[in-house]
C-alpha cells in the first residue's frame, strides 16, 4: 500500500471511530431541585439565610450551570399560591424538592407522591402526617424538625429576665400555619409557672399586623413573642419597628429577626438548617431513597440580642442575658 492509499485509509477509519467515541462518553447530569418557599425571594442569596442551600451544594461538588439547576418558587406570603407553584416544578420533573414550613410542605407532599421531598420544618413531622417516624420516614419525605414550639417556655422565661414585672405576653401567630396550634399549647402551659398571662394575635397580612399590635397596645400587652412562620420572617423589618414604635420587649425564634431591630431570638439556625439540607440532597442523588434516611433534629440553639434596641426600649440587658447571647448587635 503506498503512502497515499494509507493515509486515505486512516482518515476513513478515524471518520468512523470518531463519532462513536463521542458517544460512548456520556453527558454531564445535570440535577434539577425544586426549591419552594412561602417567602417572597430574598433581595440578595448572598446575605439571606436560603443562600446557605446554593453554598452548600457547591461544597458538595455541584455548581449551578455545570451539574445542578435550582428552580426557585417563591409565594411571597400568599400560601394560597403554593399549590400552582409545586404543580409548575412536577411539570418539570425536578429530581427533588425542598421545602420549607409546615404550609409548603402541606402542597408538596399533596402534589407528588413520588418526587423526594426534603423538608425543614417547625412542627413535629409524625403528628403531622408528613413521615411515618423520624427513624423510618418511610415514602418520599424526609429532612430536617426544629420543634421551634418547644422554645416558646424559654421566650417566656427570657422576656421575664428583661422585664421582671411582666404580667401579660402577647403571641403573634399566624392562623393558617399549623405548626402555630403546637406553639400556643407549649407557651400557655409555662404562662402559669411564671405568673404571666397570654394574649393570642393574629396575622395572615401586613394590614393584619398592624392591627395586632393596635390589639396589643389596647390590651395592655407587655412583651410579644413572634411566631415562627416564613410570613413573619419575610415581615420582620415591620414587626420589629412596631414592636420598637409601641414600646414592646420582643423575642423570636430566628435571628434575622434581631438583625433587623427586633429585641431578642432565641432558636435553631435557620441557615445551618439549609445548609444540612444539602446532605440529603446529595444521598437521594446517589441513589438512597428519602423514605431510608432518617429525619434529624436540629441540636443547635443560638441567642442573639439587638443592645441598640433595648437602648430605645430604655432596658438595661441582664448580664444573665448578655452572657448566654451568642450575638451582640451593638
Amino acid at each position: 500500500m503506498n503512502n497515499r492509499r494509507k493515509l486515505i485509509f486512516a482518515l476513513g477509519a478515524g471518520a468512523l471511530v470518531s463519532p462513536l467515541s463521542s458517544l460512548a462518553q456520556p453527558a454531564t447530569k445535570i440535577w434539577r431541585v425544586g426549591f419552594l418557599a412561602a417567602r417572597r425571594r430574598p433581595v440578595s442569596l448572598d446575605t439571606d439565610y436560603y443562600g446557605e442551600f446554593p453554598r452548600g451544594m457547591r461544597d458538595l461538588g455541584y455548581v449551578e450551570g455545570k451539574n445542578l439547576a435550582i428552580e426557585w418558587r417563591f409565594a411571597d406570603g400568599m400560601f394560597e399560591r403554593l399549590p400552582g407553584l409545586v404543580a409548575e416544578l412536577v411539570r418539570l420533573k425536578v429530581d427533588v424538592i425542598v421545602a420549607g414550613g409546615p404550609p409548603v410542605i402541606i402542597a408538596a407532599q399533596k402534589a407528588t407522591a413520588t418526587i423526594p421531598i426534603v423538608i425543614v420544618t417547625s412542627i413535629d413531622p409524625v403528628d403531622a402526617g408528613f413521615v411515618k417516624s423520624l427513624a423510618k420516614p418511610g415514602g418520599n419525605i424526609t429532612g430536617i424538625s426544629n420543634l421551634s414550639g418547644e422554645v416558646s417556655p424559654k421566650h417566656l422565661e427570657m422576656l421575664r429576665t428583661m422585664v421582671p414585672k411582666l404580667s401579660r405576653v402577647a403571641v403573634l401567630v399566624n392562623p393558617a400555619n399549623l405548626a402555630h396550634a403546637t406553639m400556643l399549647k407549649n407557651v400557655q402551659a409555662a404562662a402559669p409557672k411564671v405568673n404571666v398571662r397570654i394574649l393570642t394575635v393574629e396575622a395572615r397580612t401586613p394590614q393584619e399586623i398592624e392591627t395586632a399590635f393596635s390589639v396589643m397596645t389596647k390590651e395592655h400587652a407587655g412583651a410579644i413573642i413572634v411566631g415562627l412562620d416564613p410570613f413573619f420572617i419575610q415581615q420582620r423589618r415591620q414587626i420589629a419597628e412596631l414592636a420598637a414604635k409601641n414600646r414592646l420587649p420582643s423575642i423570636a425564634t430566628f435571628r434575622e429577626y434581631v438583625e433587623d431591630g427586633g429585641l431578642m431570638s432565641y432558636g435553631q439556625n435557620l441557615a445551618d438548617q439549609y445548609r444540612q439540607v444539602t446532605v440529603f440532597v446529595d444521598k437521594i442523588f446517589k441513589g438512597a431513597k428519602p423514605g431510608d434516611l432518617p429525619v434529624e433534629q436540629s441540636t443547635k440553639f443560638d441567642t442573639a440580642i439587638n443592645r441598640k434596641t433595648a437602648k430605645l426600649l430604655g432596658f438595661a440587658i441582664p448580664n444573665e442575658l448578655l452572657m448566654r447571647a451568642d450575638k451582640v448587635i451593638e
